[in-house]
């Protein structure tokens, strides 16, 4: 799936490119929308009594970008394990890339503990690799 984000003058420092850390929240929104392409929300993860809380990321800054630069946002499922998963992300403007990089998410119940994400959902995830950097 590709997820467009326009960046907007608070997303940037006072060198006039985007914020490091802002490049995370970039891939926060792509997944959201990844969800909702799958026909679901946060929402309906919480329903199924799943969180899927962020235990490692890792984000490889190729090129800078900058205000009002529309930016592609590529998001996968890269990996599916029994109590975790894996989308995987490349940012784009145009046919340049300018970052790549991954979350890796536990699948937790309501009390903490990992559980397997419900077979409803996980049907629904297919794992694919991104294209080429």
């Amino acid at each position: 799936m590709i997820v467009e984000h326009r960046v907007i003058f608070g997303d940037t420092d006072q060198m006039g490119v985007v914020y490091y850390a802002n490049y995370l929240r970039f891939f926060e929104g792509a997944r959201a929308s990844y969800w909702r392409g799958q026909g679901h929300s946060y929402k309906d993860l919480e329903a199924a009594d799943v969180a899927l809380p962020v235990v490692e990321a890792h984000c490889r800054y190729r090129r800078p970008a900058f205000y009002e630069d529309l930016l592609a946002i590529a998001v996968v499922v890269s990996e599916l394990r029994g109590a975790s998963l894996t989308f995987s992300y490349q940012i784009r403007r145009g046919a340049e890339l300018l970052a790549d990089g991954w979350t890796r998410h536990a699948v937790i119940g309501a009390a903490g503990k990992p559980k397997a994400l419900p077979p409803g959902l996980r049907a629904k995830l297919p794992v694919e690799p991104l294209p080429p950097a």
